[in-house]
């Protein structure tokens, strides 16, 4: 970056120099009401107020395609920009971006008419998707297009999840929620599988880093897309027998990975195992859904949980834990607080997971009470650091 490149960076206000500031500090606090906001309307404390579709369609979409994707486009849209060496989004067209993600996010709430809320909630993901294909396009970086089709398929099931809306058809919203959930997983596996071994052999001091298998990457990846596509065609919503031996063949490769990358070392650093253990989430939820579709188990509730709050949510907050020191200049050490916050999300995790069946309501409640505490140390902490300029001076 040139000196007048630099100057100009310098100039827009610190939280508008790259996407991640914006998207982890909005996406943290929408998630941190959300969450108790859905609780309350479901014990049936917000008779009057109905948000579009209803509370459940709207708990449903918004925890997928409000928080967990304004989580998503921050790390991307950043991430890009070291992939590629090309300037991101920044200063107005991000604020833009923004205002496209906060205007849908209201609209949702306030029960805006499809016609005007349908346009600006996937407006959104298919600006999200074409910047990334720009930038990766411009230097035919291959390796990444895959993400791009993530992307891409998720306006699709988008699309999918508001046509149902549109014709008040609960089974196809839920179709296309759970694509969607299975699409993010891919994600996860692609992007983790990148990130987390190396952090691991950083933070534990190994010498070597260990050596990704690219067919156990790709087995993952395309397993991943595969059971999103049977999600958005409806064949996964009952228990089938060759679904679950898919469920249980991903599962176990996960558990494969997982075991590949361990390090006993990881139990001292809270960066390290709040992502291992985001993973472990993974591997319980590809498990107990395929228990549920062998017809072992009588409900999938608890192991769809454990794929959003465990690993989904869990690998959230520990990425943007960690991310947010890195990029505003800080040293890798989290701040007062924090480890205790990745813990208690992880305790929520298992109660909304492991108890909801034999302790329903306290159950709820404690998940609830800890994901709020744990997003809120977030925001406490790390918020001044997102809205502030980077401690070492560069721009970004």
């Amino acid at each position: 970056m040139n000196i007048i490149d630099k100057r100009k960076a310098l100039s827009i206000p610190p939280v508008w120099r790259l996407a991640f500031r914006p998207f982890f500090l909005a996406g943290s606090l929408y998630a941190l009401v959300a969450v108790p906001l859905w609780l309350l309307a479901f014990f049936g404390a917000l008779p009057d107020w109905q948000p579009t579709g209803g509370w459940l369609a709207w708990h449903r979409h918004e925890m997928l395609f409000g928080f967990a994707v304004a989580i998503v486009a921050g790390f991307l849209l950043t991430a890009v920009q070291t992939w590629t060496g090309q300037p991101s989004l920044s200063g107005t067209p991000l604020v833009v971006l923004a205002v496209i993600w906060l205007a849908a996010r209201i609209g949702w709430l306030v029960n805006l008419p499809l016609p005007v809320l349908i346009p600006l909630e996937l407006l959104f993901l298919i600006v999200l998707a074409a910047q990334m294909a720009r930038l990766l396009w411009a230097v035919k970086q291959t390796r990444n297009y895959p993400i791009v089709a993530v992307l891409g398929l998720l306006v699709i099931v988008d699309a999918v999840v508001l046509a149902g809306l549109t014709q008040g058809n609960d089974a196809l919203q839920r179709q296309g929620i759970l694509a969607g959930l299975w699409l993010v997983a891919a994600l996860m596996s692609l992007i983790g599988g990148r990130v987390i071994p190396f952090f691991t052999q950083r933070g534990v001091g190994r010498v070597e880093q260990v050596k990704a298998w690219p067919w156990l990457e790709w087995s993952l990846l395309v397993g991943s897309a595969l059971i999103a596509i049977l999600h958005a065609v409806g064949l996964a919503q009952v228990p089938n027998m060759l679904i679950g031996a898919l469920f249980l063949a991903l599962g176990a490769g996960h558990l494969l990975r997982l075991a590949r990358w361990y390090d006993a070392g990881i139990w001292g650093v809270p960066l390290l195992w709040s992502l291992h253990l985001a993973m472990l989430w993974l591997v319980v939820a590809c498990l107990g859904l395929a228990f549920w579709h062998f017809g072992l188990l009588a409900a999938s509730s608890p192991w769809l949980h454990a794929l959003t709050v465990g690993a989904m949510s869990g690998l959230i907050l520990a990425m943007i834990a960690r991310v947010t020191l890195g990029h505003t200049g800080r040293a890798l050490q989290l701040p007062a607080g924090m480890a205790w916050g990745l813990a208690l999300f992880n305790l929520g995790s298992v109660a909304r997971v492991f108890l909801s069946g034999v302790w329903p309501l306290h159950s709820l409640w404690l998940a609830a009470f800890c994901w709020a505490l744990a997003l809120a140390i977030y925001v406490w902490r790390y918020a001044p650091m997102l809205v502030q300029a980077r401690v070492d001076g560069h721009p970004g």
